[in-house]
This record gives C-alpha cells, sequence and structure tokens, in this order.
C-alpha cells in the first residue's frame, strides 16, 4: 500500500510540545486512478488507427515479364492533367479523348457506362479495365479522388500508368 509519512520532527526545537500523530495519506486510489487514464489513452489511441488505401504493386521480380494484354473493348483510360482536368477515351482510341469532371456525374457515370457495356458484351463487369494516367502537372488529391472512385464502382481491375507521348500532346493542345 502506498502512503506518505507528514510527521515533522518534534525535539529539534526544543521545548515540551504535545506529541503530534502522523498523518497517513493512502494514495492506493490515485495509483488506480492512474492505471485507468493509461489505460483510457491506449484504448483510445488503437481506436484511431490511421486508415490507408490499399494499393497491389506489379511484382518486379521478373523486369522482362510481357504485360498482361486486354482487349480494347473492355478498356477506359482516364488522363489527369493539370487545374483539375481530367480526360478519358476508350480502347486505344487516343483521337477520341474527351474532357469531363471529378464530380458523380463526370467520371463515375462514365465508370458506370463502361461497366454496363462490358457487362452487356462479355456478360461480366469485372472485366472492366481502368488505366489511371496522371501527367507530371496532375495532383495528388485528384489521382486519390479517382482511386477512390474506383473503390464506390467496384472497379477489380484498375492500374495506374504513365502516359504516352500522343496523351500529353493531345492533352496540351485541348488547354
Amino acid at each position: 500500500m502506498a502512503e506518505m509519512e507528514t510527521s515533522g520532527n518534534v525535539a529539534a526545537r526544543g521545548g515540551i510540545r504535545s506529541k503530534k500523530r502522523s498523518t497517513r495519506v493512502d494514495l492506493t486510489p490515485m495509483v488506480d486512478l492512474g492505471f485507468l487514464l493509461i489505460t483510457f489513452f491506449i484504448f483510445t489511441t488503437t481506436l484511431n488507427a490511421s486508415t490507408a488505401m490499399k494499393l497491389i504493386m506489379p511484382d518486379e521480380s521478373q523486369p522482362g515479364k510481357p504485360p498482361t494484354l486486354t482487349a480494347e473493348s473492355k478498356t477506359i483510360s482516364f488522363l489527369l492533367g493539370p487545374d483539375n482536368t481530367i480526360s478519358f477515351y476508350n480502347g486505344s482510341a487516343v483521337q477520341e479523348m474527351q474532357p469531363t469532371n471529378y464530380a458523380a456525374s463526370g467520371i463515375r457515370s462514365v465508370i458506370m457506362q463502361k461497366m454496363a457495356g462490358v457487362e452487356k458484351k462479355f456478360g461480366n463487369r469485372n472485366e472492366t479495365v481502368v488505366l489511371i494516367k496522371p501527367t507530371s502537372e496532375a495532383s495528388y488529391q485528384n489521382v486519390v479522388a479517382v482511386l477512390d472512385e474506383m473503390l464506390i464502382n467496384q472497379v477489380k481491375k484498375y492500374v495506374l500508368m504513365d502516359t504516352t507521348p500522343e496523351e500529353l500532346q493531345r492533352i496540351l493542345k485541348k488547354e
């Protein structure tokens, strides 16, 4: 049991005084309170764990391995440009690039239309492949917004890739 002695030294002053009884303060409840506070703060910090988006990166242990090929009719590419601009095209038809926006009526509806088309043609909407191509001027916030749309629309196959020179030229022409 934790306690604290508070008696003074009576004989040092001289004279006869009444003997003071020592006061004992029991500190056991304070120790209990300390442990309760420690337990509370440990518990609340574990509840406050950070949330991170799961992103699977390709296996780079085999650099000579050819890339996986997909049908053009299953593929849609999103190009993230400067100043919150975003464009998309289906398959490899870069010349048919169209602008859109980051709102639900923009990129989300484009993804939903593509997935519906793939489901109608191939019978499985999960075969849709989305290529996300941020330029060097694209903001990190826009990349995260597009990745969030992949989760919202339950896109199973999406890839972050570099833009081609032809795509960069098309984006710069539109500005």
